[in-house]
């Protein structure tokens, strides 16, 4: 499972010191960490309205001009899920760290014990929500859970993602879409890309979900449709 870590603080040491100790958690529990370094509050804002794939924000409270208090609240303001862990040389912070549903905070200097702690809850958590997307679709954010999803195809500039309810038009490439979904999902051919949760048949030619659809299968891939397929339903 991979997972998408965000870094905020103006500190280049300290990010570079919790990404080291964090690789070495998620080389123990066999998870990958995707590791994206802020040296602002304001830095971090400005992507996350542009591209909300993170899963665990780690962020420093005492940074100019905004703070990471603020931050947190702006988040929350706009809907945000994101797990934030608030990281201080200052207790008194603590309540503050509540008030906007922080994971956990650390006090400076981190420790490596209390640091695995964390991230301990944060692979627990995740795995107890239903896992979920965001898509940008025109001026709008759309959040999609894991089990919505039926398969994406292209169209032009476009991917079309054919969900339970819906058919959404997203402004993106398959390769992009192949990324942004990840695990549990397989593509099948150049223009699609399928949810194997609902995959009931692989033949030589096509691919069959459970809503009837007919998904061509790319030439030489049945082998490897087939193992991915199992490893998906081993996880299960």
């Amino acid at each position: 499972m991979t997972y998408h870590i965000a870094l905020c603080d103006d500190d280049a040491v300290q990010r570079e010191y919790l990404e080291q100790k964090l690789s070495l958690f998620a080389e123990a529990r066999q998870v990958e960490f995707v590791f994206t370094h802020f040296p602002s509050a304001e830095a971090f804002l400005f992507h996350y309205r542009e591209n909300r794939n993170t899963d665990l924000l780690f962020l420093d409270i005492e940074m100019a001009k905004m703070n990471g208090i603020d931050l947190a609240k702006t988040l929350r303001e706009e809907g945000s899920p994101l797990q934030i862990v608030f990281i201080t040389g200052y207790p008194d912070y603590v309540g503050q760290g509540y008030d906007v549903e922080a994971l956990h905070y650390l006090l400076k200097p981190v420790g490596i014990e209390k640091l695995f702690e964390v991230c301990h809850r944060f692979l627990k958590t995740m795995e107890e929500q239903p896992r979920f997307f965001l898509f940008s679709l025109g001026k709008e954010v759309v959040r999609l859970y894991e089990k919505e999803i039926l398969y994406g195809e292209s169209e032009g500039h476009y991917v079309i993602l054919h969900t339970k309810t819906e058919d959404l038009k997203l402004r993106m490439t398959v390769p992009e879409l192949e990324k942004a979904l990840g695990k549990g999902f397989f593509r099948v051919s150049r223009s699609f890309v399928v949810n194997l949760r609902y995959v009931t048949r692989i033949a030589k030619t096509e691919v069959l979900l459970e809503n009837g659809a007919s998904i061509p299968l790319g030439k030489g891939l049945f082998d490897e449709a087939n193992r991915a397929l199992i490893a998906f339903l081993r996880e299960l």
